[in-house]
């Protein structure tokens, strides 16, 4: 596979771009309390101190026995049994020296035992069990030895996954002070555009966009707002871009900016506010412009399905995040063996719809065969994206940046 050899200059490297708009993102929207059940993928407000020791008190890891080791030589031995303890139960009495006692996982060590026998290793009677050797402290779990009282649970802009609700259970915790949801205007460009169960004159195609960036932008946690489509006229794309910063906290489109004489976003957003960057170095995408209307932020995304996509996944995706407060923004990508060349170099950084494939033990890096920038098919059947840099070359074997999807769609 190779490039396409087009031209660089004069585009915003990817990465200065993705600066500058995280350099520009407003402040994070208003705090709100919210029901734990209704936190997931929220941005957390202020931190959250853990309550109380975690676990709470000394407890045993398996199903078993719990002993002092010390009541045993280093042969093993057998112990008479001095009761029972379930998980809920309080364990208050002190274990009787040289006596062990039945436990469950997650019970409370009695005062005394320090250490617990997995009841798969012993042979019990119901007086007595015979043990095999110890060692001190096998088998439990100290009490704070996950976390202790007054330290940081979960950091101020985090955004919060399945298991950080799980564990803000765990102390109990009912309600989390989380950022608002940004409120995103979403509004699509091009006269040629049809909303689905529409019959299609010649020359119409399908709104794939509308679906495909919304769905990007629900998954990062926004209220989205769908316009109507946006004709290509000056006058309705300045009237509605009015209207829409007027009422929401930010606005994103598709489709208008690029160099075409109907492409009239940018122009509309001129007069209304403030262009600040536009044209990328990237492959696909290299249209992405940014500004503000009326104080709101504006990104325009292209109109070809894949390169919105993309640049809604790669740009667009950061700064979204941080504005509405999260301070990761950004995930790293894996290192792995390219399974592919790309022997001439080209001016725009490449996004390559791509999988993971298995070979001999290793899992390799194979891009799709059909990489047009107005071919979804091609992104439903990969897994995420092979990044080549600017003006370099790959040979195959060569270690290459892959973002799989799973890490930017949420």
């Amino acid at each position: 596979m190779s490039g396409c050899g087009c031209a660089g200059a004069g585009l915003k490297p990817v990465e200065e771009a993705i600066e500058q708009l995280l350099r520009q993102a407003p402040a994070a929207p208003a705090v709100e309390d919210v029901r734990l059940q209704d936190a997931l993928g929220r941005v957390l407000a202020r931190p959250v101190v853990a309550p109380f020791d975690m676990p709470a008190w000394d407890n045993s890891a398996m199903d078993g026995y719990a002993l002092r080791a010390g009541d045993l030589s280093a042969e093993g031995g057998c112990l008479p049994l001095a009761g029972r303890i379930a998980a809920g139960d309080a364990a208050e009495t002190i274990l009787p020296p040289g006596h062990a006692v039945r436990i469950f996982t997650g019970a409370p060590l009695p005062p005394g035992a320090d250490t617990v026998v997995p009841q798969e290793q012993c042979e019990a009677t119901e007086a007595a069990v015979r043990l095999p050797s110890v060692r001190v402290g096998e088998h439990v779990r100290r009490r704070g030895e996950e976390l202790l009282a007054g330290t940081t649970v979960l950091a101020a802009g985090q955004r919060l996954q399945p298991q950080a609700l799980g564990l803000l259970a765990s102390f109990g915790i009912d309600r989390v002070p989380v950022y608002r949801r940004l409120r995103v205007g979403l509004l699509s460009s091009g006269d040629e555009l049809r909303e689905p169960g529409q019959p299609l004159a010649p020359g119409q195609i399908y709104n794939a966009n509308r679906y495909t960036l919304r769905g990007v932008l629900e998954s990062l946690g926004l209220e989205v707002h769908d316009y109507d489509i946006l004709a290509d006229e000056l006058a309705a794309s300045r009237d509605a871009l009015s209207l829409a910063a007027s009422e929401w906290d930010l606005l994103v489109t598709s489709g208008g900016v690029s160099v075409g004489e109907e492409d009239h976003l940018k122009q509309a957003i001129r007069e209304l506010g403030h262009l600040h960057l536009w044209r990328l170095a990237i492959q696909p995408g290299k249209p992405l412009a940014f500004g503000e209307v009326g104080g709101k932020p504006w990104i325009g995304l292209p109109g070809n399905p894949v390169a919105a996509f993309v640049t809604a996944l790669v740009v667009a995706r950061p700064f979204l995040l941080r504005a509405q407060g999260c301070q990761a923004v950004r995930p790293a990508p894996l290192r792995l063996p390219a399974g592919f060349a790309w022997p001439r170099p080209n001016a725009r950084r490449q996004y390559l719809r791509a999988s993971l494939q298995n070979l001999g033990g290793q899992w390799w890096v194979v891009p799709h065969a059909r990489q047009g920038s107005a071919m979804l098919a091609s992104a439903c059947q990969a897994e995420g994206f092979a990044v080549i840099e600017r003006d370099s070359t790959l040979a195959e074997g060569d270690l290459v940046d892959y973002l799989p999807f799973s890490a930017l769609l949420g």
